[in-house]
């Protein structure tokens, strides 16, 4: 069973945040799937994803072109189980509350929540979504960022 990994941004812009999660992924191995919740943050988070550092790069691509299923990170709108995602992710990144479920969290080794805790929806739709997923049994973490570097702030169930 996987577990969720909520992280509170409040100093790192939304890209960085990603290119140090997906590219820790990588790092262990896995594949990754982001989910946005439009197709204008899909094309935004590509963009960035190329530009972001000219010394690295985070091969990508978007669930909506040709070879999908190839791709080491995953850029998407769809909600599907990982099973039957194209790239087969093991981690899904979910960003400004794109919908992620706990029966989906159980089938992959990580889900994170990323938000930014300056926005009151986003804090709020992260509280709704760590309910949900800690009610279900799953394994969860929140991370802020508040006092300048990451910190484990609350941890519920078996990690």
């Amino acid at each position: 069973m996987g577990a969720a990994y909520f992280y509170q941004l409040s100093h790192s812009p939304l890209e960085s945040a990603l290119s140090l999660l997906a590219g820790r992924a990588l790092q262990a191995g896995w594949r990754v799937a982001i989910r946005a919740q439009s197709a204008e943050q899909v094309a935004w988070l590509d963009d960035q994803l190329w530009t972001l550092q000219a010394d690295s790069f985070l091969p990508h691509g978007r669930s909506d072109a040709p070879f999908a299923e190839a791709q080491p990170i995953l850029l998407t709108m769809a909600q599907a189980h990982p099973k039957s995602a194209p790239n087969a992710p093991d981690c899904v990144i979910s960003v400004d509350g794109a919908e992620i479920s706990p029966e989906e969290i159980s089938g992959i080794a990580r889900a994170c929540i990323v938000f930014d805790g300056a926005f009151p929806d986003a804090l709020t739709r992260a509280r709704e979504q760590w309910k949900a997923i800690v009610a279900a049994g799953v394994s969860a973490q929140y991370w802020s960022e508040a006092q300048g570097r990451w910190q484990k702030m609350a941890e519920s169930g078996a990690s």
